[in-house]
């Protein structure tokens, strides 16, 4: 059997258990799917509203799309079902461009992690927007170099489904000499999409997913949250979790919340800029695409998730895209954080939603999985870091007090 073949059955078998599993694990792991998505759908085609145009909404406008893409071939054998194939066939496009003819080491390496990561985080990987995202991310870092204008239409478009994709994006303009054509490609995409929510009467939320999460509070799994998480483990008085009914998301509280939820986002936002200025200065010393995008772009990627006050298990779909760069560019140098994204990737599966239940009651055994998590996810940001800061650059060559004169 070829390496190709091999890498195809295993494609089938992972998204085959994976989606079956989402059926068969506890705690509703495709809640979103059938609570929000497909009604979010349904109300659209009644004539009743389309979220992002006549209200805001937490999502991007072009998130409605996929919802809308599922419920089209629900008639197969259910909405569920529907989505399930959707997301199989996006990663199934993005999967062939990865691997190829299968002859690159490195390429088959990054499939044989992205399975593996899939499998190990388990129905979230799949019954989640985020899900559509990561196809589109994949196709559009792994033209980069080659084919720029497109790469930045398939990463613009996946950002204005869920906004993530926009630390690669911005990883890209850094590392990329051809700056000009992923610049080009944003502004096209982003300015066809704001004119038409604008033409659809929908001028008013083009923003609305921005300015809704602003007000958000903090949820459950963030890393923020340990703190208050542990204080309800430990029945202080005034810290406790609860259920957010408009936002549809469990949340802790406790002394002085609002003055962290109000920091929340300052700080994301310092930490993404230093990222940002960091890489700026490789880039502007010589530093190598190949060298200077996946450290930028995991970094990048890994502060939107860990220095948030939104921490939802999906969100750990968003590193597979660079981890897959890196392995495919260098896959010696990046099997070790890949290695420990796969151990991420499993506790996320084991707190969400194996334990999620023992959670939502505080039980310390299921905290203290979640809290080994974010310890995890927080040193592999530290490691980017300290990764993207060593990043080798061009040396410059004194100029002799000879050749001066």
């Amino acid at each position: 059997m070829s390496r190709r073949a091999g890498l195809w059955i295993a494609f089938a078998v992972v998204h085959i258990a994976v989606a079956v599993f989402g059926f068969l694990m506890p705690n509703q792991p495709m809640g979103d799917v059938y609570f929000v998505y497909e009604p979010w759908s349904q109300q659209a085609l009644d004539g009743r509203g389309i979220v992002g145009i006549d209200t805001s909404w937490v999502y991007p406008q072009l998130a409605l799309l996929p919802m809308l893409l599922a419920f089209g071939i629900r008639w197969i054998a259910g909405y569920e079902i529907a989505w399930a194939i959707m997301v199989t066939a996006l990663n199934a496009i993005a999967f062939a461009l990865l691997i190829g003819r299968g002859r690159s080491a490195g390429r088959s390496t990054a499939a044989v992690f992205w399975l593996a990561y899939v499998a190990l985080l388990g129905p979230i990987a799949m019954y989640r927007i985020d899900a559509v995202t990561v196809p589109l991310a994949v196709a559009g870092c792994l033209w980069l170099v080659g084919r720029p204008w497109v790469a930045s239409v398939l990463l613009t478009i996946a950002t204005w489904i869920k906004v993530w994709p926009a630390a690669l994006l911005a990883a890209a303009i850094v590392a990329v000499r051809r700056r000009a054509a992923l610049v080009g490609g944003a502004l096209v995409v982003s300015a066809a999409v704001v004119c038409t929510v604008i033409a659809l009467g929908g001028g008013a939320h083009v923003l609305g997913f921005i300015t809704d999460q602003t007000g958000r509070g903090l949820q459950l799994e963030a890393p923020i949250s340990m703190f208050y998480l542990w204080r309800a483990v430990a029945h202080i008085p005034g810290s406790f979790i609860y259920y957010d009914r408009k936002l549809l998301t469990f949340q802790v509280t406790g002394p002085e919340v609002d003055v962290v939820i109000a920091l929340m986002t300052p700080i994301l936002m310092l930490v993404v800029i230093a990222i940002t200025v960091l890489g700026v200065l490789k880039a502007r010393r010589g530093a190598s695409f190949a060298a200077l995008f996946p450290p930028l772009a995991v970094s990048l990627v890994l502060a939107l998730i860990v220095v948030n006050k939104v921490g939802s298990p999906q969100y750990l779909t968003w590193v597979i895209a660079p981890i897959v760069i890196g392995l495919v560019i260098d896959r010696r140098r990046w099997w070790g954080i890949a290695s420990a994204a796969l151990g991420m990737a499993l506790l996320t599966q084991l707190e969400y939603p194996l334990l999620y239940g023992y959670l939502l009651v505080a039980d310390p055994v299921a905290a203290g999985v979640l809290t080994v998590r974010n310890l995890l996810m927080i040193a592999l940001l530290v490691w980017s870091i300290v990764r993207l800061a060593r990043v080798p650059v061009r040396a410059r060559h004194p100029v002799s007090e000879h050749s001066a004169t």
